[in-house]
């Protein structure tokens, strides 16, 4: 192949190149890495889900962006950010993390009253983090493994341990309360499509950027969904895992360095691949999409 590459033939270097890409694709759908096994299944669910959003929840997404004013879309976000706080409340107290499970409730109580119910973020502009916390993490917390990577459908990447976690997730949204029902279906699309405005950018970057998006997204999900359960604390993954984790697994990150040239799309996929994710989005829509303001 390398001797194809170099003859000035335009066209058969396009071949080559196919082919390479070609023979990658196929070896990697075999499912030998550890964290994937179900590489081809997931594969195929990743297709699936971003046919249903290019197809569907991509251009209603960039409709929105288009005619919605921004301050509306950040009060869109803020309000259901406020709602996500009470979650990453509890998982953050289940967590022990006590000082961050209390500023979880002060943010709550801030933007539900002054911030008129969520639609301005006051608790950021008073200086206190806001955090995202799920079941996932705090079972992760608390050493259990993540299990193999997973796409689920319309709902995007996921792991079996994040799966299990999932049903809790769902019945820790307060949203999932909120009556008539009408009023609460209409503001559950509109969640889905705001979270997926909000990553129009960093998803046209990711899908110029990425040779395989699969695996892109893959492998940055893997490595920001572990950094979110440890907190960024590598010091204590590495205490952590001799302990728990039985696996030969080393992250694919910290093996292959990304080129230069796909470090910002690299950067904007690991921050908004591993959070809550509702729908497909490119495989990528998260509930902290947007800062909150």
């Amino acid at each position: 192949m390398s001797e194809s590459t170099k003859k000035p033939q335009g066209s058969l270097a396009r071949i080559s190149l196919a082919l390479a890409i070609a023979a990658s694709v196929s070896a990697c759908a075999t499912g030998t890495n550890p964290r994937d096994p179900l590489e081809g299944y997931n594969r195929a669910m990743f297709k699936f889900n971003d046919t249903v959003d290019q197809v569907a929840l991509k251009p209603v997404a960039t409709a929105y962006k288009t005619v919605t004013p921004s301050f509306v879309q950040t009060g869109v976000g803020n309000f259901f950010g406020n709602l996500a706080d009470v979650w990453s409340a509890v998982n953050n107290l289940l967590q022990g993390k006590g000082e961050a499970g209390l500023q979880d409730v002060v943010r709550v109580s801030m933007n539900s009253t002054f911030g008129i119910l969520g639609l301005i973020d006051i608790a950021s502009q008073a200086g206190i983090p806001k955090h995202n916390e799920d079941f996932g993490q705090t079972l992760g917390w608390y050493g259990v493994q993540s299990g193999p990577y997973v796409m689920l459908p319309l709902l995007g990447p996921s792991t079996v341990r994040d799966t299990v976690a999932l049903p809790l997730d769902i019945a820790g949204d307060p949203w999932r309360y909120k009556d008539p029902v009408n009023v609460r279906n209409i503001g559950t699309v509109t969640r889905v499509v705001d979270k997926r405005a909000a990553l129009l950018d960093a998803t046209n970057l990711m899908e110029a950027a990425a040779l395989d998006r699969y695996e892109f997204i893959r492998d940055g999900f893997l490595q920001a969904r572990e950094s979110k359960v440890f907190d960024g604390d590598t010091d204590r993954r590495d205490r952590k895992v001799p302990k728990n984790d039985t696996s030969d697994y080393e992250p694919e990150y910290e093996a292959k360095p990304q080129a230069a040239n796909d470090a910002p799309a690299a950067t904007a996929a690991a921050e908004v691949a591993p959070a809550d994710l509702v729908t497909s989005g490119s495989n990528t829509v998260a509930s902290e999409a947007r800062p909150q303001e």
